[in-house]
């Protein structure tokens, strides 16, 4: 059995797969207002706004191979391993759908500042193939994992605008919450590899709610608010 590896979180000791998960819960796309509005808006540039979301999604998590794949590629044999195949073959389904989502919402909307998107998402883009190259021991399943788990409210978006453009939505493979437990918890052998683990997570939630602030200035500048 392994053992759980506990953090300090507030006063009490928790494990590091637990503050993993409220990281997500805390940090994560969820939380953002932004988010909200996109699932929620009825207005008349909802549709747009959507669009505009499911493009820039595609943008950063589009390409292959992503984060969960340069990691797996850079990841010797064990269970780490093994779980970070398993949510690589869940997570190109999830990017295929992504992909075929963004043909069928139509062109990206004419927006300000359409420069500045595209230096701040090859920048995102950079970020998390940084994470997923780390030589940090944890930081790359930190973040894959982070990725993992914010991935379901991004799938309530995605699935929003399917629903919109009349396209099928698959249903959702990606690793549960129980899975990312059991691989934190067993990966999670030092103190040094949780604090790299929680570093990795930390910064691709980052990345996530950069993302949902420049969706946001976007419908700013195309007066969507």
């Amino acid at each position: 059995m392994a053992i759980n590896r506990s953090v300090e979180q507030g006063s009490a000791p928790v494990s590091v797969a637990t503050a993993q998960l409220a990281r997500v819960a805390s940090e994560g796309s969820a939380r953002h207002s932004h988010l909200l509005s996109l699932l929620e808006g009825t207005g008349p540039h909802s549709g747009r706004d959507l669009s505009d979301a499911v493009h820039l999604l595609c943008s950063l998590h589009g390409h292959y191979p992503g984060l969960v794949e340069i990691a797996l590629q850079r990841c010797p044999k064990g269970v780490v391993r093994e779980w970070l195949a398993r949510a690589s073959d869940a997570f190109e389904r999830e990017r295929l759908y992504l992909v075929r989502l963004t043909a069928a919402v139509g062109p990206l909307p004419s927006t300000p500042g359409a420069a500045e998107t595209e230096a701040s998402l090859v920048a995102a883009r950079h970020a998390l193939e940084t994470l997923a190259t780390s030589e940090r021991d944890g930081c790359a399943l930190g973040a894959a994992t982070a990725l993992v788990c914010d991935w379901w409210p991004v799938r309530r978006l995605l699935d929003r605008a399917a629903a919109r453009v009349g396209t099928e939505a698959p249903a959702p493979s990606l690793p549960d919450e129980s899975s990312v437990v059991a691989i934190v918890d067993q990966a999670t052998a030092s103190l040094g590899s949780a604090r790299a683990l929680a570093f990795g997570g930390e910064q691709m939630l980052l990345q996530h709610r950069a993302l949902l602030d420049l969706l946001e200035a976007r419908a700013e500048a195309r007066g969507d608010y």
